[in-house]
């Protein structure tokens, strides 16, 4: 026998600036004019069927004026189509509108679109570059640092996928204008749970000017559309800041750390899944929060008035702090079994230390095992 050494040893950089403001559309042109993805002419424009007619159409029409090819590519919205399925098509009806290796792929839209598209554009023609133009404060908050994409399946979420991080990321606070009140409550969750994780200072900042936040689809003064500008732009950039410190120091989950970005998750992602999809993203997220302050505050790792307040700032923000009466106990006992902490058959959680803070354990995880008699005593 003989062997023979295959050395592949190489440094990667993927760095990427994120543009935070308010209509991007045109630096994201400028962008791409001055290189940004090299000398790609041809673009695949990803997006979904309800922010398709407000940003995409309109991106690609700057780009075609600008001497770009681009085909928009749109997937019904909503969480339950962010699947293997949908990925299929994009990729069969890209192949079929003879799109190749030398193009680019542009996500508009939220995070369902930014995973769909990121996991596509890691995986067509083994690779080709791509941005983000993120138009919802839950992408801001939640897809814009990190290189997570995924889709998910009826067994779990986010659990087929890569790490692949895009060249450049735009998050139009502008967009947010054009929001549901919904949408844009359920993407505060997002935002309230990197306060609790990280920074209490923010968790304060939110208490105080969330209801300005919340106005800012309604038609004021140009006073309190500057303050509204202010506290979104603030929002974002703290978002990205706060991801960022982790993402920094674990990109690819391979010390731990970054399990604390899943904060609110594990009960969150399973409530959201058996809910069929009723409830949204952010909703189940805080549902999940409100179910992790409870289990802590019983473990002691935060007080009854800590947890109040993150009751009132959820409440304040329109979010559910209750699982619905329509979800089936049973089932979402079950589907905590497929959450991605598990390991070796446990039921794993992430908590917080306080308010700003996560707790680390004797053993130098973020994580502890927490038995299905605890999580009943709390369901």
């Amino acid at each position: 026998m003989s062997d023979f050494h295959v050395s592949l040893k190489k440094v990667v950089d993927d760095s990427y600036d994120i543009a935070i403001g308010a209509a991007l559309a045109e630096s994201l042109k400028n962008d791409l004019l001055d290189g940004l993805l090299g000398k790609i002419q041809r673009f695949a424009i990803v997006t979904d069927d309800l922010v398709k007619p407000l940003y995409a159409d309109q991106i690609a029409a700057l780009l075609s004026e600008a001497g770009f090819e681009t085909e928009i590519f749109a997937i019904p919205h909503g969480e339950k189509n962010k699947t293997r399925e949908n990925k299929a098509w994009l990729e069969d009806a890209m192949l079929s509108r003879g799109f190749r290796r030398d193009c680019g792929v542009i996500a508009v839209g939220g995070g369902v679109v930014t995973d769909l598209a990121g996991f596509t554009a890691g995986t067509f023609g083994r690779g080709v570059p791509f941005v983000n133009y993120a138009t919802t404060l839950l992408a801001a908050a939640d897809a814009s640092v990190g290189g997570k994409t995924a889709v998910d399946t009826p067994l779990a979420t986010n659990l087929i996928g890569l790490f692949y991080q895009p060249k450049k990321v735009y998050i139009d606070v502008k967009a947010w204008e054009t929001l549901p009140e919904r949408e844009l409550r359920s993407g505060l969750a997002e935002t309230i749970k990197h306060a609790c994780m990280a920074d209490a200072d923010f968790f304060s900042y939110l208490e105080a000017h969330l209801d300005t936040l919340l106005s800012v689809s309604r038609q004021g003064s140009a006073q309190e559309r500057e303050a509204q500008s202010a506290v979104c732009m603030y929002v974002a950039e703290k978002n990205c800041q706060i991801k960022y410190q982790v993402v920094e120091q674990d990109e690819k989950e391979t010390t731990g750390m970054r399990e604390i970005l899943n904060l609110g998750h594990t009960v969150g992602r399973a409530v959201e899944t058996v809910s069929d999809y009723r409830l949204l993203h952010g909703e189940a997220v805080a549902i999940g929060l409100m179910f992790q302050a409870r289990l802590g505050e019983k473990g002691g790792y935060l007080s009854a008035g800590e947890v109040s307040r993150m009751k009132a700032l959820l409440e304040k923000a329109g979010l559910p702090v209750e699982i619905p009466g329509y979800i089936d106990r049973e089932a979402l006992v079950k589907k905590l079994y497929t959450d991605k902490k598990v390991r070796n058959g446990a039921i794993r959680f992430v908590f917080q230390k306080g308010i700003g803070q996560m707790m680390r354990f004797e053993d130098g995880s973020y994580a502890r095992a927490v038995s299905e008699t605890e999580v009943r005593s709390v369901l």
